[in-house]
């Protein structure tokens, strides 16, 4: 049905985006990549051209999800079945999604490396002398961080269940804490240990999928180096 006006034109366009959101996994994903790396990129100091291409690159993956959503979408309700060409053409467009995505990686390797290592190196030699306190309030802005997702996704309980998963948050907040604070790889490597295998136990218990317990472990980790490095300022 063709669109009356402009408005009702932005407003089905919006409509497409926020239904490939709901619906496919992946867009969730690439979004929170997304949201990831502009978030990162305040933490640089990017020059004009850089942030361009950043943006330029995040708005490829995510129009190619689109597509790759809608061809989806039109496969299923004209065919219904399988069929070999059907397969052919939903691989194609899987397939231009997985470039965009391997071009994003190679775009945020050249841009984002030399800065993320040398940043990093001078973050962890100021936060050895921070104070242990911060390893609590990482812990608890973790803990607030996963309450709130679960809130919004409403999904499960605040403690059981659910996006994403607070064990995984807590295991890889209090090791990236650990982490920071020792000198002593070993020590390092257990706590990393332990903390993965606090996931395994999730998922083997059928509490949580894969995608919640990465995404749990990833608030973890980047929530306890943001609060560490905001601290050793």
């Amino acid at each position: 049905m063709k669109n009356r006006t402009l408005v009702e034109s932005f407003n089905n366009a919006f409509n497409g985006i926020i239904s490939a959101v709901k619906t496919e996994r992946n867009m969730k994903i690439h979004l929170v990549a997304a949201v990831l790396v502009l978030i990162l990129s305040l933490f640089y100091d990017l020059s004009r051209t850089e942030f361009l291409i950043v943006c330029v690159t995040i708005a490829l993956v995510i129009i190619c999800e689109l597509f790759n959503t809608a061809i989806e979408v039109i496969i299923d309700t004209i065919i219904g079945i399988y069929h070999p060409k059907a397969k052919v053409v939903k691989d194609t467009a899987a397939g231009a999604v997985f470039l965009s995505a391997l071009l994003a990686v190679v775009v945020g390797y050249f841009i984002f490396f030399d800065r993320v290592s040398t940043s990093l190196e001078t973050v962890i030699s100021r936060i050895k002398q921070a104070p242990m306190h911060i390893t609590v309030i990482a812990i608890v802005l973790t803990m607030a961080v996963v309450l709130i997702l679960k809130f919004l996704f409403k999904k499960g309980t605040p403690f059981s269940g659910g996006m994403p998963s607070g064990h995984s948050a807590i295991a890889f907040s209090a090791a990236t804490a650990v982490a920071l604070y020792s000198n002593n790889s070993g020590i390092t490597m257990l706590c990393l240990i332990i903390a993965l295998l606090v996931v395994q136990s999730r998922l083997e218990g059928k509490i949580h999928n894969i995608i919640e317990l990465s995404a749990g472990a990833l608030i973890g980790f980047l929530v306890t180096l943001l609060i560490f490095q905001l601290m050793a300022l």
